[in-house]
């Protein structure tokens, strides 16, 4: 989006240039235009979200009282999908936003108090879009290549100048920024990232319970995988039986010493253990976790309720292989609320990259060692 005229910075002009060249195709091209997509995937969105999460107090250049509509990605995809029954909106050029108008500065802030972070933002001049492109590279992970285009467009008002949209689809209602917001707010609450429960490109050639860390729309991610020597029911059978009068299978005294803490902090600790020693349903606790998604022979999914500063997750995935061994994928997932939940994370990712090191080791030698017991069996009769 971008009034034409104006003076666009290369990378809005670009947009609107990629616009003409698919009109002159000959095919019909409805172009939409819109500013900043709210939710998970969208650059723009994540570079708020980000600053909003871990500054709580801002040095801004005066780009952010910029005007801006930002749009819900539900209202984007009504949009796109409604186009394909709307024969009358091709060749149109479409200004498309959610219901008000704000600033960059809004967008932050209100993104903010979404999350319950008092955030204070101080516009001082002197910041170039270059410089804040570096400084937002150093405050985010998003590179500098990528921030100084969409810093440098800041500087434009992005808003709807015309009704073509209400005209062309008046059935949908876009909704305002708060609700977008929430509706982002609630998928990250319970999880629903796509790409943050599950690798698309499936087991790698890494060494054997080799670690990945990786940050996915506000929530880091630490994946671990290795090759059972058993099949996935024995895996799936180990990890599921642990907590409780087992223990955790590794640095068993670090969980109760953690369990301890969280209970001199308020919380539960240890002390529910299990509704059942061996069998487990949604919905059920154990230790400090509850069980939210459970899949037989597969996925087990443990929400923490331990005392945090932000929400965490611990999973286990096992897959069968053709020769007969199995893939267990284990995945610690922590969503920081604000920096302090960040530093956190950093702080005991050392002493947490042990254990989890450890833990998915030794779940592996317990499977293996059952399966190998079973087959001893087998064969002595």
């Amino acid at each position: 989006m971008g009034d034409p005229q104006a003076n666009l910075s290369p990378h809005l002009r670009s947009r609107q240039e990629t616009g003409s060249a698919l009109g002159e195709s000959g095919v019909p091209v409805t172009e939409f235009r819109a500013a900043v997509v709210v939710g998970s995937g969208s650059i723009s969105f994540e570079m708020i979200r980000y600053l909003a999460e871990r500054l709580p107090i801002m040095i801004c250049p005066k780009w952010v009282y910029s005007r801006i509509q930002p749009i819900a990605v539900d209202d984007l995809l009504e949009y796109l999908f409604s186009a394909l029954d709307t024969p009358e909106s091709g060749g149109a050029i479409v200004g498309i936003g959610g219901s008000d108008i704000t600033t960059y500065k809004g967008l932050m802030l209100g993104y903010a108090r979404a999350r319950g972070l008092r955030r204070w933002l101080i516009p001082v001049p002197v910041l170039t879009p270059r410089l804040s492109s570096y400084w937002v590279h150093w405050m985010t992970p998003i590179p500098a290549g990528i921030t100084a285009p969409l810093v440098e467009g800041l500087r434009n008002d992005v808003i709807v100048t015309n009704t073509l949209a209400r005209s062309l689809f008046p059935h949908i209602e876009p909704r305002d920024y708060a609700t977008a917001i929430g509706s982002v707010i609630g998928d990250l609450e319970k999880g629903r990232i796509d790409t943050a429960w599950s690798d698309a490109a499936g087991p790698t050639a890494e060494p054997e319970s080799a670690a990945r860390l990786e940050s996915h729309q506000g929530m880091i991610v630490e994946r671990r995988h290795c090759i059972v020597a058993a099949p996935a029911a024995e895996v799936f059978r180990v990890f599921t039986g642990i907590g409780a009068a087992r223990g955790w299978y590794f640095a068993n005294w670090m969980w109760r010493l953690r369990g301890m803490l969280d209970r001199m902090l308020g919380g539960a600790g240890l002390r529910r253990g299990r509704r059942h020693p061996d069998n487990l349903r949604i919905g059920d606790a154990l230790d400090f976790w509850r069980v939210e998604d459970l899949q037989p022979n597969r996925l087990l999914r443990l929400r923490a309720e331990m005392k945090l500063p932000g929400r965490a997750w611990l999973q286990y995935e096992v897959r069968n292989a053709e020769d007969g061994t199995s893939t267990l994928e284990q995945t610690a997932s922590f969503i920081p609320k604000g920096l302090f939940g960040l530093v956190y994370w950093y702080a005991q990712y050392p002493l947490h990259a042990w254990i989890f090191s450890g833990l998915i080791g030794a779940i592996s030698r317990r499977a293996e060692s059952a399966s190998n017991h079973v087959d001893s069996d087998f064969s002595s009769r």
